[in-house]
This record gives structure tokens, sequence and C-alpha cells, in this order.
């Protein structure tokens, strides 16, 4: 399929889905409302907030455009906003992550200068609950469309979407609670380029209640049940990642994950399972680390030797 150009100027429709947010959305809309970029649609898709969320969205009247009401989960609260929209150039932020300053502009820039591009994507940096960095997020380039066999490369609020790309592979899948973003990427980049912006555009907030911290046995499972649809394979570092949370519960961001042997071993047995129409090659994968010695480097820097035993 080929890509309908994007104009000069296009209008960029952004869709903000929340339930219960108000700690952070103003933060979110503030982001947004600052960009430098003229031609911005800003939509807020509210899933029935109690807690005081659109009393802060109703301060911004006239800045941007809201729903509120029961909807299905996040995916459809970005699928029913993304419908309402006019944009040609899409994307959406989490009502507890921000833009930074220009990245509506340098998204649309790169678009400009990329036309066989179905998405544009910027570098991006984790914070904590009170704004404060704590780590760029490990945002790959350049780009492969093979990186996504073992990873998710890029930080999804960093990321803008061309429109009729995302009308062609069906939109977000609202089967999907934790990995939908993942498993868009995968599908559009089966069939068109991503290109890489190198300079920071957004920031992700980690907190206890977000989806990926607050949810973790979903989003392992989620991960690697789009892994296996898309793929037919799980790579090794996700069935040890998900054996050792189902171990300690361990959310292996703001508690890293804790190294074992026995863990690690157990995760022959369930890869094996898991990719029973690969045994051999997870196989291989396993033994890897095995043959060149970096697990022993991980378990000795870990310094976590009594699971070790």
């Amino acid at each position: 399929m080929n890509l309908t150009p994007i104009p000069e100027q296009p209008r960029v429709s952004i869709v903000t889905p929340c339930l219960n947010a108000s700690r952070f959305i103003s933060q979110t809309i503030e982001s947004v409302l600052a960009q430098d970029y003229p031609n911005i649609e800003y939509l807020i898709m509210d899933g029935g907030s109690t807690d005081g969320t659109m009393a802060v969205v109703e301060q911004y009247k006239g800045c941007l455009r809201w729903h509120s009401g029961p909807d299905s989960g996040t995916a459809d609260a970005i699928n029913r906003g993304f419908l309402e929209s006019t944009g040609s150039i899409l994307a959406w932020l989490n009502a507890d992550d921000t833009y930074l300053p220009g990245a509506v502009s340098a998204a649309v820039q790169q678009f400009l200068s990329a036309p066989d591009a179905a998405v544009v994507y910027g570098e991006g940096v984790w914070i904590d609950e009170n704004g404060a960095d704590l780590a760029r997020y490990p945002t790959r380039a350049p780009y492969s469309p093979e990186l996504f066999q073992r990873e998710c490369i890029l930080c999804q609020p960093s990321a803008f979407i061309r429109r009729t790309s995302f009308e062609a592979v069906g939109r977000v899948d609202t089967t999907l609670h934790s990995a939908f973003d993942y498993d868009l990427w995968i599908r559009l980049a089966s069939r068109w380029s991503f290109v890489p912006i190198p300079v920071c555009l957004a920031t992700s907030r980690m907190h206890e209640a977000n989806k990926s911290l607050g949810n973790r046995r979903q989003m392992f499972q989620e991960s690697m049940r789009v892994l296996r649809k898309h793929y037919g394979y799980i790579p090794t570092s996700w069935v040890y990642g998900y054996l050792s949370f189902l171990h300690d519960g361990r959310d292996q961001y703001f508690k890293p994950l804790r190294h074992s042997r026995t863990i690690y071993a157990g995760s022959l047995p369930a890869g094996i399972c898991y990719n029973w129409r690969h045994p051999w090659r997870y196989l291989l994968e396993w033994m890897s680390p095995i043959r060149f010695g970096t697990l022993r480097s991980c378990w000795k820097d870990s310094g976590t030797t009594d699971v070790l035993k």
C-alpha cells in the first residue's frame, strides 16, 4: 500500500485517554498546549472518572475537546478519539506523560522529510511521580523492524503515526490492555518503515499505578502473547523475566530483577513449552549466555547471591 502524502503544515491529532487521572493530567494538558506547532487538534477521552479529573479538564474549555463516559479500556478510548479526530498525523499521550518543547514540530518535520514512514519516534525520558528524571528510555536506533522481535524499541509518548497507516492495519487491538502499543508497532513495522528522531520528545512517568508497573503480570502475559502471535517465538529474556516476577513479585524497574540460577534453569522447560514449534532455537538461545559467561557476570554483579544457592 502506498502511503498518502503528508500535506504542508498538516493537522496533528493528539488523544489523551484517561480514568481517574486528576493527579497528573494538568501537566499532560499543559505540555500539549505549550507546543509551538500551530495546527494541533487535542481530545481528552475520559472513561468516567470520579476523582475530579473532569473538573481539571473543564478548566481548559476552548483549548481542547473532551468526551466522558464508560469505555472498554485505554485501547478503546484511543480508537474512539482517533475516529473523532481529523488530523493526518496521530498520537496519543497518556494522562501521566508529557511532551517536551518542540516535540510536535520535530515530528511533523520528520514526516515531511520521510515520505515512506508510517511512524516517526524520538527519544524519551523516564520520570518519577514528582517529575524528576530517572533514566533515558532505551530507544533503539538505527531502526530495523527485526528489533521488535525482542523488545519494544521506542517510547510510546514519543511516537507519531501516519493516519492512513493506522487505519490500514485495523487500529489498536481493544482485546489488549497493556501491550496494545507493542502490538500496533509490530503490525505497522511489518508493512512500512519507522524513522527515528535523535532528540528527546517526551517523558514517560514511572509510578506504581501506571499500566506497565501497576499490573506487571498482565504486561508480561500480553507481551508474550503478542510475540507468539506475530513471530511464533518468545525470547529467553521474556520467559526468564516472567518466571522471576512470578517468583518474587519484583517490578523489575524500581525493584530490579534478582538473578537466580534456579529460575534460569526453570526457564528452559518453560520456554520450550512456550516455543514448542521452535525448541532447538530456544535451546540455543538459552545456552548462549551460559556459553559466553554473561550469566555468571550478572549473578556476581547483582549482589543477590542469597537467592542463587
